[in-house]
């Protein structure tokens, strides 16, 4: 997920069922080219988005007990790379994610990941580090096998917690506590081929079933 500026959309209730996403909406990424692939990132992919934001946040405050805002991302500082992946992040915080432990829908070419996520900016690394270490038998519990760990927003994929272990586990986070680019991102990811992407609803449903998953983890990081 790259570093870039985001814009909350006003909050609002769906008309109609989520459309989910389908091979075209993946395609985009393997367009060459800023203008192309940031054109037809707009058209196909940030409306779905702003969907799932306005869909999802309320859901959200509702669980985290605090408003709870969505932030689409616009990927407006790029002036020769484009993006290989996008994203809707939810945080407490109306301007903006990056400092603020927070929730994460998103795409790479290859998959969809739903995920916590405590990126480097932010100065509660530390705060869920230690909260983390000390309750991580309880995550190692709680935390199914199928969810993945990554330590670095911009690299695709993670490392399953089942094959992680705690020992790995264990190191990704002494890692967050020591050095300042560090990490820690936890959730699933959704293959591009997977039937689940292409029924909306279904999608959604597997979304709040996550969020609900890893909010411990958010609850961990204040």
């Amino acid at each position: 997920m790259a570093n870039e500026q985001l814009s909350s959309p006003s909050a609002g209730a769906p008309t109609a069922p989520f459309a989910g996403f389908n091979q075209d909406d993946f395609d985009v990424f393997a367009v060459p080219g800023l203008e192309a692939r940031m054109s037809l990132l707009i058209e196909r992919i940030r409306p779905k988005l702003f969907e799932l934001g306005d869909r999802l946040a309320p859901a959200l405050t509702e669980l985290c007990g605090e408003t709870i805002y969505a932030h689409v991302a616009k990927h407006a500082r790029r002036t020769i790379n484009p993006p290989n992946d996008t994203w809707v992040a939810y945080a407490p915080n109306k301007r903006g994610y990056k400092a603020f432990p927070h929730f994460q829908i998103g795409l790479f070419g290859s998959h969809v990941f739903v995920q916590f996520a405590i990126i480097y900016e932010s100065d509660k690394k530390t705060v869920f580090a230690d909260h983390a270490l000390k309750q991580i038998d309880d995550i190692m519990t709680h935390i199914p096998a199928h969810y993945a760990w990554s330590g670095d927003h911009m690299v695709p994929g993670g490392d399953l917690q089942g094959e992680l272990g705690e020992e790995g586990l264990r190191a990704l986070l002494e890692r967050l506590k020591k050095v300042k680019a560090s990490e820690a991102l936890c959730g699933i990811i959704i293959d591009r081929q997977d039937p689940l992407l292409q029924d909306g609803e279904a999608f959604v449903a597997k979304t709040l079933e996550t969020f609900r998953t890893v909010l411990p983890l958010y609850k961990m990081s204040w």
